[in-house]
């Protein structure tokens, strides 16, 4: 099982260059990003995680930025995003960061997309969050034909344009692996539809593991599995490996680079027998 680690990169944490060294050091396998463009000052839509909302959530850093700056530093880390919230986000120019970031770090891109849950974040897009789901369908269309078409057009309800030509095509071919992420019917639909893989949220009890990981094999077939945000304790891990999920990537914490590195360490050792 490939061991990441999902973070909310900040400007008051360690800087994506010394984490991703870091972690390549310390011989993890990827390393994903959560997203969040900005937070409404009137935040209604509850926090999924329940009370308040963490600070980290206000001062993420552009994950294709972050990305990059990892790319740099490292050779063989796997760059991802946890999700990006490609709903409020320009197709054509979000195409082109994807595959920018795949040629740069020569093909070590991993693509996770999802719907948002912060409806005034989606609105402030100019997004409809009644209709996110099928702005996605469509958005995750088109960016696989420009990805793999010379000259891309797209013809949608949502999404519209007529023959252009976008450069660099990613390095990967077709594309870089597209990771739903969600936990519930809709998303597992769009793995079967438009996925190379699923990206849920871990559980927390380890007695609900397999039955999590058996369900997308239900509805979408046997495809890869990333479970993301996983909490780092032993049974919960071991719970994963023993259910075949493909990859965990384990929840970091946002802290300066002394305590995050104290951290790596911790991890390292805890998951040293899987991989």
């Amino acid at each position: 099982m490939k061991i990441g680690v999902t973070t909310f990169l900040t400007d008051e944490g360690i800087r994506p260059a010394p984490l991703a060294k870091a972690l390549e050091e310390r011989a993890f396998e990827s390393l994903l990003l959560h997203e969040h463009s900005h937070v409404a000052a009137k935040q209604e839509t509850p926090f999924p995680g329940g009370g308040e909302l963490p600070r980290m959530y206000y001062r993420t850093l552009d994950p294709f930025v972050a990305l990059t700056a990892a790319a740099t530093v490292t050779d063989n880390l796997v760059l991802g995003t946890g999700v990006a919230l490609l709903v409020q986000r320009d197709v054509i120019h979000t195409a082109k960061q994807v595959a920018s970031l795949d040629l740069v770090s020569d093909g070590r891109v991993l693509f996770g997309v999802g719907t948002g849950w912060s409806r005034e974040e989606m609105r402030n897009h100019g997004t409809d969050p009644r209709t996110r789901g099928k702005l996605l369908n469509e958005q995750l269309a088109a960016i696989k034909e420009i990805w793999t078409s010379e000259q891309a057009e797209f013809h949608g309800e949502y999404i519209d344009f007529a023959p252009i030509f976008c450069w660099p095509k990613p390095v990967q071919r077709p594309h870089p692996p597209i990771f739903i992420g969600g936990d519930g019917e809709a998303a597992l639909a769009r793995v079967a539809a438009h996925g190379d893989g699923w990206m849920p949220h871990s559980v927390g009890n380890p007695a609900r593991v397999r039955s999590q990981l058996n369900w997308v094999t239900e509805v979408a077939g046997d495809v890869p599995v990333t479970v993301a945000s996983v909490a780092p304790r032993p049974e919960l891990i071991a719970a994963y490996a023993e259910a075949g999920a493909d990859r965990v990537a384990l929840s970091l914490p946002t802290q300066p680079e002394a305590e995050t590195l104290r951290m790596l360490d911790m991890l390292a050792a805890l998951v040293g027998d899987y991989r």
